[in-house]
Order: C-alpha cells, then sequence, then structure tokens
C-alpha cells in the first residue's frame, strides 16, 4: 500500500503515530503520552485507542512487540505496540503534508492564533 493512500490520517492515529514514534507502548502509555503531549486537549477514549489500534494493525502502520519491560514493571496483561517502517514513513507523509498547508497560509498572509492561558 502507497502511504498516501492513508492521508489525511484521522486524529488518533496520528497521535497514536506520534506516541509511538520514540518507544514502544502499551494502550493505557499511548493514551498517557497523547493527554502529556497536548497538555490535555486530546484525548483518546479506550473504544477509540482499541478500534484505531486493531485497523492501524490491520493496515501495518503499527505491530505487536514481544519485547517487554523487567517483570517488575510490567503487566502481563499489557500489549506494547511499535510504530513500523511503513507508519513511519505515512506519519512522515503526512507531516509533509501538513507542512505545505501551513506554508500555503502563510502565503496567503494567515498565521496560527496563539491560544491565551
Amino acid at each position: 500500500m502507497n502511504a498516501n493512500a492513508l492521508l489525511p490520517l484521522p486524529e488518533a492515529t496520528f497521535h497514536i503515530l506520534l506516541a509511538l514514534a520514540d518507544a514502544d507502548r502499551h494502550g493505557y502509555a499511548i493514551t498517557q503520552d497523547i493527554a502529556a503531549r497536548t497538555g490535555g486537549k486530546v484525548k483518546v477514549g479506550p473504544g477509540t485507542l482499541y478500534r484505531t489500534i486493531q485497523r492501524m494493525l490491520e493496515q501495518g502502520l503499527i505491530q505487536e512487540t514481544r519485547d517487554r519491560p523487567p517483570p517488575e514493571q510490567d503487566d502481563d496483561r499489557r500489549r506494547y505496540y511499535r510504530i513500523t517502517p511503513f507508519g513511519r514513513s505515512v506519519v512522515q507523509a503526512d507531516l509533509a503534508r501538513l507542512t505545505e498547508l501551513v506554508e500555503l497560509a502563510r502565503a496567503r498572509g494567515l498565521e496560527p492564533v496563539a491560544e491565551k492561558v
């Protein structure tokens, strides 16, 4: 499958791939990473998370890994996921697409609005 065929990525898929870009993670750790990275603005509930993970496994974006942390830091019920080379190429293609959109907007004098804290 061509990476561009999956674009644009759904928001949950994009964030899950980002969460797995630098480390293998289990489901709950993925949701924690997304919440921390987005300041709580993006929340992926368990139903969305596991439906999306199942679809991503079928598409070859991620894979379940047998690599696990030491037993004292692990729970046997957890499944760990890893981004695949194809998944990395797909998220990179989506980042290129998003970058191009931002550049097009800037060329028209538009800039992102800073959020007020």
